[in-house]
């Protein structure tokens, strides 16, 4: 019976089984979840369709659009899609600007860029796993990067999950990559690589001044300011925080995002803010076909205003405490 509804949810079938969280997929499109009924997340899957440039604009990657949950504005998406100010900014979303690799026949292929789409891609494969319960969901995509030359040069395994806790919905993002070729050079810089969360384009548009983030060392910022890492301001405020927090205010209502990073990530990691509603890390690390790398972060979406530093602090302690 097991294998029966693993191959049911692999195929389009939805099915609750008495669970809070269910899994719906649209074939070829995006997997959406619910849980009572309420959406949570969709998982924008649509391989890429070169028929247009503008069609491929549209399905150059997979990313993770959040919805806003546990307020009057429930079903309407917190997270921003293709177009908008910088088309290439998609919900939660990973990838890198410059990445180098020499290939099999042993040509270099520098720069790669997977965070733009630039002369290369990511394609959703196939999912090799979706569950739901009355607790918790999760999925696992199989995506490869794949350079100008139509040959993927790395294969990802993303697993995201989802839960309730509270009026917060926590989201947990895993990756380990693992290359096709000898060896892959990740790098970029802090607005174009690694992690990355993007806020609805109404952020952008609305409301920018009136984002704010939390940090470890300064505590809740003022509104309209960011803080970014630069070779000139590398410090504990820009450089290897374990966490930060950003306050949008999207339809008149205030959200407050954690991002969460796990000590077993690559370091340094150079932190990057927007007011229009993006923010992240990025690392560089060269990574060897024969060891993979496999990242761990979390998102934490509350409703309103975190009083203060400490009740971050504590959402961190508590995703450090859990194992793998």
């Amino acid at each position: 019976m097991r294998s029966t509804l693993a191959a049911l949810a692999l195929t389009g079938f939805t099915f609750a089984a008495h669970a809070d969280f269910v899994w719906t997929d649209t074939p070829g499109k995006h997997l959406e979840l619910t849980h009572d009924d309420k959406p949570v997340a969709r998982y924008v899957y649509e391989a890429i369709d070169e028929s247009s440039p503008e069609r491929r604009d549209e399905t150059y990657k997979p990313f993770c659009h959040l919805y806003m949950y546990q307020w009057e504005h429930y079903g309407n998406l917190l997270t921003k899609g293709p177009g908008g100010k910088f088309p290439h900014h998609r919900g939660v979303y990973y990838g890198f600007n410059q990445i180098s690799y020499t290939d099999a026949a042993g040509k270099k292929h520098e720069k790669v860029d997977v965070w733009h789409c630039r002369k290369a891609h990511q394609v959703h494969r196939r999912f090799t796993r979706q569950e739901a319960s009355a607790d918790a969901a999760s999925f696992t995509s199989e995506i490869d990067w794949v350079g100008d030359d139509g040959v993927p040069f790395a294969t990802e395994s993303r697993t995201m999950r989802f839960r309730i806790d509270g009026p917060d919905v926590v989201v947990d993002f895993e990756s380990t990559l693992t290359p096709q070729v000898a060896e892959l050079k990740l790098d970029g810089d802090p607005q174009h690589a690694g992690f990355h969360f993007r806020a609805h384009n109404d952020v952008n548009d609305k409301t920018s001044n009136a984002t704010y983030y939390i940090r470890p060392v300064s505590g809740i910022g003022q509104p309209g300011v960011a803080i970014n890492w630069t070779e000139k301001t590398d410090n504990d405020q820009t450089r290897d925080l374990p966490w930060k927090a950003m306050c949008i205010t999207l339809r008149e209502t205030q959200v407050t995002i954690a991002y969460l990073d796990h000590p077993g990530n690559p370091k340094p990691a150079r932190a990057s803010e927007r007011q229009y509603g993006r923010f992240g890390t990025y690392f560089a690390t060269t990574v060897k076909k024969e060891a993979p790398l496999t990242v761990r972060y979390r998102l934490v979406v509350h409703p309103g205003e975190y009083k203060d530093a400490a009740e971050v602090e504590k959402l961190s302690e508590a995703f450090l405490k859990e194992k793998p």
